[in-house]
């Protein structure tokens, strides 16, 4: 199937994955766990993860592709009750409020990074990161490592080949998540060498109201725009650095 598409087709059959092409509303729900890495010390599962983005799709006519829209909301969790953390050793978790958290997609490269697994597609997304750190070592001693921002994350989204032969603008669809990056600034490492990984799995729900009612309510009450997509494109997107240095401007 996706042998004979052009890359402008299979951005098409990706947004239909990942999003919609009629612009509703589309929730993805993951869930997983981080793990720590350091020289010299064991491999650690420091919190559970859980999170949703909140996505609508529009055209970009520029680019002949398309813009995301959206918000991302996640929640670190004890690793063992799996109840969302308000403190990790005595310190405040800041759990990851992403708003906007937008993309914009143009037609895939060559070679493009799909792959026809029997009855499923699965469209595999490898972006590597590294820009300068909103949270220089100078101002934030305790909560940054580097100047240089430095993370990989590792996305697939699968869905139904059989659905994506049809005219449907949103088709069923799974999906994997790695993440290696940093400590986290609140985590307060420092120079500590080692980092995180971050390995989740989950799924896009009928809607919002599939989210689990915990999950739901936590964000209701704190910050309830997280239900719901962004109206309008804006950049640029917000971080879980970002939103440590809007939290804790430097002192200068």
């Amino acid at each position: 199937m996706t042998s004979a598409m052009t890359p402008a087709e299979l951005l098409q059959a990706f947004a239909r994955t990942r999003a919609s092409l009629d612009g509703a509303e589309v929730t993805f729900w993951w869930t997983g766990d981080v793990h720590s890495w350091a020289p010299g010390e064991p491999y650690e599962r420091l919190f559970g993860f859980e999170g949703v983005n909140v996505a609508r799709l529009t055209e970009d006519e520029e680019s002949g592709g398309y813009r995301l829209l959206s918000r991302e909301a996640a929640f670190y969790l004890d690793p063992r009750t799996r109840e969302i953390a308000e403190t990790w050793r005595d310190k405040p978790v800041v759990h990851v409020w992403n708003d906007p958290a937008n993309q914009s997609w143009r037609p895939f490269p060559v070679p493009v990074p799909v792959t026809e697994l029997g009855d499923q597609v699965c469209f595999s997304l490898e972006i590597p990161l590294a820009y300068p750190s909103p949270l220089p070592v100078a101002d934030y001693p305790d909560q940054s490592a580097d100047d240089t921002y430095r993370a990989l994350e590792l996305f697939q989204f699968f869905a139904p080949t059989a659905a994506l032969t049809t005219d449907a603008p949103s088709v069923p669809s799974t999906m994997s998540w790695t993440r290696m990056s940093p400590w986290l600034p609140w985590m307060e490492r420092g120079q500590r060498p080692g980092g995180l990984t971050f390995h989740c799995r989950g799924r896009k729900l009928g809607s919002y109201a599939e989210v689990p009612e915990r999950t739901r309510a936590y964000i209701a009450d704190r910050n309830p725009e997280f239900a719901h997509a962004p109206e309008k494109w804006s950049e640029p997107n917000e971080t879980s650095w970002t939103y440590h240095r809007k939290l804790f401007p430097p002192r200068r």
